[in-house]
């Protein structure tokens, strides 16, 4: 941990589920919701690490609220509940997960290989995960900062993020050497998949402490649902009062060029880079990781940097490039069926 940084305060208290947490798939956590309608199978998933509060907040919001579809399939998924048992306000790190990282074991061959826990509730999830056509999954961060959507490389996902207008900025990167995201598994990073109708969006909504991270969670749940046909504008003012926020006066796309991995605990940063920083000159040292760390080129953009996490094979830092997103005028629901979308 960088001396530098202490943890921040960490406001947001931890939803209790009850009888939620059990489900009705015959998997716990995991509710399913069919309209019998046409459309999409549209995914919403939340505590994949257990410290992330509020996605399951807003899942929960959602099930209290009794929404259901009015056109295709909606699945809610509370993912990591043994590690959400675990969550303490005065130690949030400790629950991020129980044997590994959740979100870096969607790969068929760790999940053949149930030798932890998180691999076991991966291999449990995966028959949900495949078969849903649209996925949002919430997360928050490891430090304050804004929210951010994680598109992958795919450019249908980064229209889909533009289309929500908002968060402000959308990172569009590869993800992580050390195991493969839920939100790139199968359909959800190929290029086959997109062609079919897939579509996969991961929001970081803000400092996992703070409580206007469940308002951006309630939010980006809101947006999803309407983007994607499953709910109309009535369903969400009916049953979802004040959970739109305001859209961004304009959107980011920062392209995720290369990442630093520890090589140790002992990686460091030079100041308490809070992340969005734009590092004007290249070969500027933002850190030390056995050797310096560097800026790759001029207007650099710091990613998600944490130290929190830090050990040999984590990502502590991501550089990108930004651009303006392309003028949305309009936000329709994108068409159901197979296409660009």
């Amino acid at each position: 941990m960088n001396p530098m940084n202490p943890p921040a305060a960490f406001l947001l208290a931890a939803p209790e589920l009850g009888d939620w947490r059990a489900g009705n798939a015959g998997v716990e956590g995991v509710w399913q919701f069919d309209s019998g309608l046409p459309g999409r199978h549209v995914l919403l998933t939340a505590l994949v690490h257990g410290n992330e509060l509020c996605g399951a907040w807003a899942l929960k919001g959602l099930l209290d609220a009794g929404l259901r579809p009015r056109r295709g399939r909606l699945t809610l998924a509370f993912c990591n509940l043994a590690a959400f048992d675990r969550f303490d306000p005065s130690n949030p790190d400790a629950s991020r997960f129980v044997d590994e990282d959740l979100n870096r074991q969607w790969a068929i061959e760790r999940m053949q290989q149930p030798t932890s826990l998180e691999r076991r509730r991966a291999a449990e999830l995966r028959p949900f995960v495949e078969a849903a056509d649209w996925l949002l999954d919430l997360h928050s961060m490891h430090e304050p900062g804004l929210p951010l959507s994680l598109t992958g490389l795919l450019s249908a996902n980064i229209d889909l993020a533009v289309r929500l207008r908002t968060p402000e900025h959308i990172v569009v990167d590869a993800g992580h050497k050390d195991g493969v995201r839920m939100r790139d598994f199968g359909q959800f990073g190929t290029p086959e998949g997109i062609a079919a109708g897939a579509r996969s969006l991961l929001v970081e909504c803000g400092f996992h402490g703070d409580p206007q991270s469940r308002r951006v969670a309630q939010d980006q749940c809101a947006r999803f649902l309407l983007a994607a046909g499953a709910i109309d504008e009535a369903d969400c003012a009916a049953s979802l009062p004040g959970w739109r926020l305001p859209d961004a006066d304009g959107q980011w796309i920062l392209e995720v060029t290369s990442g630093v991995v520890a090589v140790d605990e002992t990686v460091n940063f030079v100041q308490p880079f809070q992340g969005l920083e734009l590092i004007p000159k290249a070969g500027t040292v933002i850190g030390f990781n056995g050797e310096p760390i560097v800026t790759p080129y001029d207007d650099c953009v710091l990613v998600m940097p944490s130290l929190r996490q830090a050990r040999t094979g984590v990502t502590v830092v991501r550089f990108a490039r930004r651009r303006r997103a392309d003028a949305v005028t309009a936000a329709p629901p994108v068409p159901y069926g197979p296409g660009p979308g």
